[in-house]
C-alpha cells in the first residue's frame, strides 16, 4: 500500500476514526520564485545552475539582498524550505570578494554541523573555488586544529565548542577574529530556556573579543516558526534584527491527524497507552514499506517502542536493522550510521526523542507519529515537518497520552490550529549563568572600569569576584588572577557538566555504549535498573557515583524499570510577595533536595507493575527560583487535613500540566510540589519551581500569569469527562485517600485562589 491507500484504510476503519478528534488537510502550495540577485559571483551562480537552481525562492532572495546590504537578519520559514542557502550564498560571495573575510557557523548539535558542512563542501566543489571550510568540535583531531585556526575561511562549530575551545584561546585565533564578517546561528528557536540563556552570554563574550580585535560581524539567524523570532534572535545576539518570513518554498499536501486513545475505564478516565497506540499505527505503516519517524518524549520510551517495533521483522534474515532508535546518549558513529540509513532507505522506521527534530537531512520520510504532545505548538509543527520534505503527500499523527496538557490540546484542536506558536523565553541575566560567563569573560580579556556585560551591576559583580580572589583591580582594569580555567566548570545544556558513561561488561573489551547527564543518572542507572539501548536490555550491576561510571550486563527480560523520586523544598529568600483575601503568592529562591527512593519493574506490552526494589544513592541539592501560593487552613467545604491533602495533590498535578501552555518549555523544565503545612508559611502551600540551578525565569513569569494559570487549570478539570478524577485532569484516583471526590475538592481550592 502507498500512503494515500493507507490513509483511506484509516478513514474506513471504525476503530481508528472513532478516536480521531481532528483531521486537517493542508493543501500543497506552489513555489514563489525570485531571480538570482545581481552582484553574485559568477562561479556561485554557475554552480547553482549546474545543480538545477535557476531561480531562488522568494525568502532566499530577500535574505541574500538584506545581508548584502549589511543588515543582520532572522529567516523564519517551515522545515525543509531551503534556509541553508540564505547564509551559504551571501557568506561564500563575500569571501570570494575578499579572501581575508571569515565566518563562524553555529549549529546546536554536532550532527547538524556535519550535515550542513557536507552541503557547503558540495557547493564549494561545484563552484571550483578555494574556500576552506572546516568543522571544529570535540571530534576534530588535534593534528588538524592548527591548520583550521590559521587557514579556515568558515569555521563550523557548536556553542559548546565556541564556549570552551575557541573563546578562551582567542589569541590562537587572531586571524579569525580580526576578519570576522559573519556569525551564522541556525535553529535559533532551539536556544531557549537554560541553553538559550547560556548561549546569549557566549555571544556577549564573542562580541567583546571581536571588538578587541576591531571587527563587527553581521548575524544571520534561521528559525522555525515561533511567536517572537526577531525578539529572541535579538536577545541572543544583542543586535537589531530584520525579520524575513516571506516563505517561497513549495510544499506537498499534508494530513495532520489528532488521535485520542480510547477510554479503557470511563469512570476512572483511564485511556489506552499512547505508546501501544503509536506502536499499532507505526506497525501498519512500516509493514507497508512507508518510511516513518516516531517521536516520543523520553529516552526510555524510545527504547521501549524500538523493542516492540523490531518484532515486526523478527526472524526475517537481515531485516532486524530496518527499525532503529535515535536519541542523545548514542555515540556519534552510531548516530551517523542511522542518518545514512534513513537517507538511503535501508531503514524503514526510526523512533527518536526530539534529537531528530532539528534540520538534519534524513531523506524522504512519508509519515510522522508524535507519541505525546511535545509541549509546544512550535515543536509539534517542527516534528510534523520532518515528513514530506520533498513535495510529496505526507501525514503526521499526534497521539495524545492521558496527561491534562495532552487532553487539552487534543480536545481543543482549534486552540492548536488557531494559535500562534509560543514565545521563546530566555533569561541571560540569570545570576548563576551570568556570573559564570563573567568569570569566563574576565579570563579571556580584562574588564574596563566602565564596561557593561549585559547588566548595570557589572561593577558590583566584579567587586564580588575580587573578594573571592578571582580578579584583581589595577589601573582601571579588572584582571583574572585565579589559576582555574573557568569555562571547564560550565555546561551550556544542563545545570551540571558531569556526564556518566555506561560500560558494557558482558563485552570482552568492556565497550562504552552510551552516556547520560548527572541529574538523569540516579533514575536511569541505579543498581538493578534495566537500561535499554538500541532495543537491547542491560541490567545495571554497579553505579560508581564518584568515578561517574555505570557497569551494565546484557540480559533478556520481559520488563523495564522506572524510578520514584522524593523531593524536599526549603525557602531561602523572597523576592516578591502579594496578599489578597487570605491567599498569598510569592516568588523567590528555594533549595530543593531530591532523592531516588525506589524503583518499579514494569512488564513489557501489558505495562503491569510486577515488583519493586529499594535504591540507595546520595541526595542531590539544587538552588533555584520558585513561585508559590499559600492558602488558609480552613476553606468552605474543606475542613479535614485529608481533604486539603487531596486538593493540593490534585492541584499540583493539574498545574504542572497547564503551566507549559504559557511557557515555551517542556513539562520537565518546571516541577510542582505541595506541603500540607509549609515550614515557611505555616499554611497549606503549592510550589512551582524551575528545575535548573538559579532558575530561567519560568516561575517569575508564572507569578505574573497567576490568574490565567489557575483559570486554565479549572477549565481543564471541568472539560474532563471522568467522574471523580483521572490521569487527564487531577491525577489517577488510586493516588488519593478517603471517600471525597478529588475533582470537586481541587476545584474548591482553585475557586478560593481565584476569588
Amino acid at each position: 500500500m502507498n500512503l494515500d491507500q493507507m490513509l483511506d484504510y484509516f478513514k474506513s476503519s471504525d476503530r481508528i476514526t472513532g478516536n480521531i478528534t481532528k483531521w486537517v488537510e493542508i493543501q500543497e502550495r506552489d513555489a514563489v520564485y525570485s531571480d538570482i540577485p545581481a552582484g553574485m559571483d559568477i562561479r556561485i551562480a554557475e554552480a547553482l545552475r549546474r545543480r538545477g537552481v535557476n531561480k531562488l525562492y522568494s525568502h532566499q532572495a530577500s535574505a541574500i539582498e538584506a545581508v548584502s546590504a549589511g543588515k543582520s537578519v532572522v529567516v523564519v520559514t517551515p522545515t525543509a524550505s531551503g534556509k541553508t542557502m540564505c547564509y551559504n550564498i551571501p557568506v561564500l560571495n563575500a569571501i570570494l570578494k575578499d579572501d581575508e573575510a571569515r565566518a563562524i557557523f553555529l549549529f546546536p548539535t554536532k550532527a547538524l554541523s556535519q550535515d550542513q558542512t557536507s552541503e557547503l563542501h558540495e557547493l564549494i566543489t561545484e563552484a571550483g573555488v578555494d574556500i576552506k571550510t572546516y568543522t571544529y568540535d570535540g571530534d576534530t583531531p588535534q593534528s588538524a586544529r592548527k591548520a583550521i585556526r590559521q587557514a579556515g575561511h568558515i569555521v563550523v562549530t557548536n556553542p559548546d565548542m565556541l564556549h570552551s575551545g575557541i573563546l578562551p584561546h582567542h589569541t590562537k585565533w587572531t586571524k579569525l577574529f580580526e576578519n570576522l564578517k559573519f556569525i551564522v546561528i541556525d535553529e535559533v528557536h532551539h536556544y531557549r530556556g537554560v541553553f538559550g540563556s547560556h548561549v546569549a552570554n557566549v555571544i556577549r563574550r564573542l562580541r567583546r573579543i571581536c571588538e578587541f580585535y576591531g571587527s563587527n560581524p553581521q548575524f544571520i539567524c534561521c528559525s522555525a516558526t515561533i511567536a517572537n523570532p526577531a525578539e529572541l534572535a535579538s536577545r541572543i545576539t544583542g543586535s537589531g534584527m530584520m525579520l524575513i518570513d516571506n516563505n517561497g518554498a513549495p510544499s506537498g499536501k499534508k494530513h495532520i491527524i489528532f488521535y485520542n486513545p480510547p477510554l479503557v475505564n470511563k469512570e476512572l478516565g483511564i485511556r489506552k497507552s499512547s505508546t501501544l497506540e503509536a506502536r499499532a499505527l507505526a506497525e501498519n505503516l512500516i509493514r507497508n514499506g512507508i518510511q516513518t519517524i516516531v517521536f516520543t518524549r523520553s529516552r526510555l520510551n524510545v527504547e521501549v517502542l524500538v523493542t516492540y517495533l523490531k518484532d515486526i521483522f523478527h526472524g526475517k534474515m537481515g531485516s532486524e536493522g530496518r527499525v532503529r532508535g535515535y536519541r542523545g546518549g548514542y555515540l556519534p558513529n552510531l548516530r551517523r550510521e542511522i542518518e545514512r540509513g534513513l537517507r538511503n532507505g535501508s531503514i524503514t522506521g526510526v523512533v527518536s526523542t526530539n534529537a531528530l527534530e532539528l534540520g538534519i537531512d534524513i531523506g524522504n520520510l512519508e509519515a510522522c507519529i508524535i507519541c505525546g504532545y511535545p509541549g509546544t505548538i512550535a515543536s509539534t509543527w517542527q516534528q510534523a515537518g520532518r515528513a514530506g520534505r520533498r513535495n510529496s503527500v505526507s501525514a503526521a499523527f499526534l497521539i495524545a497520552n492521558s496527561s491534562p496538557l495532552d487532553q487539552y490540546i487534543v480536545n481543543n484542536p482549534d486552540y492548536f490550529f488557531g494559535k500562534n506558536p509560543e514565545n521563546g523565553l530566555i533569561n541571560p541575566d540569570n545570576l548563576v549563568i551570568l556570573y559564570n560567563h563573567m568569570k569566563c569573560a574576565a579570563f579571556e580579556l580584562p574588564f574596563e572600569d566602565d564596561e557593561k556585560f549585559g547588566v548595570e551591576t557589572t561593577r558590583e559583580m566584579l567587586s564580588y569576584m575580587e573578594e573571592a580572589r578571582l580578579v584583581r583591580h589595577v589601573g582601571g582594569r579588572w584582571h583574572w588572577m585565579s589559576d582555574v580555567f573557568p569555562s571547564d566548570d560550565i555546561s551550556l545544556r544542563s545545570a551540571s557538566n558531569e556526564n556518566f558513561i555506561i560500560i558494557d561488561i558482558s563485552d570482552p573489551h568492556r565497550r562504552v555504549i552510551g552516556e547520560t547527564d548527572r541529574f538523569s543518572a540516579p533514575t536511569l542507572l541505579h543498581e538493578e535498573a534495566i537500561y535499554i539501548h538500541e532495543g537491547q536490555q542491560y541490567q545495571v550491576e554497579k553505579l560508581d557515583f564518584d568515578d561517574k561510571k555505570a557497569y551494565v550486563r546484557k540480559v533478556d527480560v520481559d520488563y523495564y524499570t522506572d524510578a520514584n523520586i522524593a523531593v524536599e523544598l526549603k525557602v531561602i529568600d523572597v523576592f516578591r510577595e502579594q496578599d489578597y483575601s487570605g491567599i498569598s503568592k510569592y516568588s523567590g529562591e528555594v533549595m530543593v533536595t531530591s532523592l531516588v527512593t525506589m524503583f518499579k519493574k514494569i512488564k513489557l506490552y501489558t505495562h503491569e507493575n510486577i515488583g519493586a526494589g529499594p535504591v540507595t544513592l546520595p541526595e542531590m541539592e539544587m538552588h533555584t527560583t520558585s513561585y508559590w501560593i499559600s492558602l488558609p487552613e480552613q476553606l468552605p467545604g474543606i475542613s479535614l487535613q485529608s481533604q486539603m491533602q487531596n486538593g493540593l495533590l490534585g492541584l499540583s498535578n493539574i498545574v504542572a500540566n497547564c503551566a507549559p501552555i504559557y511557557l515555551m518549555c517542556d513539562p520537565g523544565d518546571i516541577r510542582v510540589v505541595y506541603q500540607v503545612k509549609s515550614t515557611f508559611t505555616q499554611k497549606p502551600s503549592l510550589y512551582i519551581y524551575d528545575s535548573y540551578p538559579g532558575g530561567v525565569g519560568f516561575s517569575e513569569k508564572l507569578f505574573g500569569l497567576h490568574e490565567e494559570l489557575f483559570a486554565t487549570a479549572a477549565d481543564m478539570i471541568r472539560q474532563c469527562s471522568c467522574e471523580s478524577g483521572c490521569p487527564s485532569c487531577v491525577g489517577p484516583l488510586n493516588e488519593f485517600s478517603g471517600s471525597d471526590n478529588p475533582k470537586e475538592i481541587t476545584l474548591k481550592l482553585i475557586d478560593a485562589v481565584l476569588r
